[in-house]
């Protein structure tokens, strides 16, 4: 059995959720439940940054998420979530990195005004994370979800970074780029695990 060190309110550990669930491995992950920011939490002793998601296998830490999603997409057979050879590969690999890109610049705008007091903010560091996400937004192909119950790795990482981005609401992305709307709606109805694995906050959620 594999585990899973992630918190329900996590996007990249709901991006690993999600990909055990589309590869089938979903069976073969115990979740443990984590609190990065507590220093008693086994998470500092299975990766030493304090990070999740990280994934133990055999007794050895994987972890970012994009090398959990290699070795998941590896499990089972290889090219299902990303392209095993050829440029389709590296411009899938492109493409999830802008949506970690989009994720982790909302995430340092949820930091600024969670970890900050007001009177230290600094706005032109949220302007600058907000802008990142708008341009990423609006540089996807507004086409409607059209990858069935097999998403690939950019799928996987813009529902999550879409539904990260209701969730903790740093911007109305709709706002930007309306048409991804009708993505995330096609994204929702047709990939396993997606409302099982949204986003909750860790203090009101259970166990899981």
């Amino acid at each position: 059995m594999m585990i899973l060190y992630s918190s329900t309110a996590s996007p990249f550990g709901r991006k690993i959720k999600l990909a055990a669930h589309a590869l089938g491995l979903i069976d073969e992950i115990s979740v443990r439940p984590t609190d990065t920011m507590n220093p008693e939490d086994e998470i500092r002793t299975v990766n030493p940054l304090g990070k999740i998601p990280s994934l133990v296998v055999e007794g050895t830490a994987l972890y970012d998420s994009r090398v959990i999603m290699e070795y998941f997409d590896n499990c089972a057979g290889g090219g299902r979530i990303i392209p095993a050879v050829g440029i389709e590969r590296y411009a899938c690999l492109t493409a999830a990195a802008k949506m970690d890109g989009i994720i982790d610049a909302a995430l340092l705008m949820v930091y600024e005004g969670r970890f900050r007091p007001a009177e230290m903010r600094v706005e032109r560091f949220v302007e600058w994370q907000r802008d990142k996400i708008i341009r990423g937004l609006q540089s996807i192909d507004p086409a409607p979800y059209s990858g069935g119950s097999m998403p690939d790795a950019a799928d996987i990482g813009l529902g999550c970074a879409l539904d990260y981005l209701d969730f903790r609401k740093p911007l109305s992305w709709r706002d930007h780029a309306p048409a991804l709307a009708d993505w995330q709606a096609g994204f929702a109805a047709s990939v396993a695990g997606y409302a099982e694995t949204m986003p909750v906050d860790s203090r009101k959620a259970p166990s899981q």
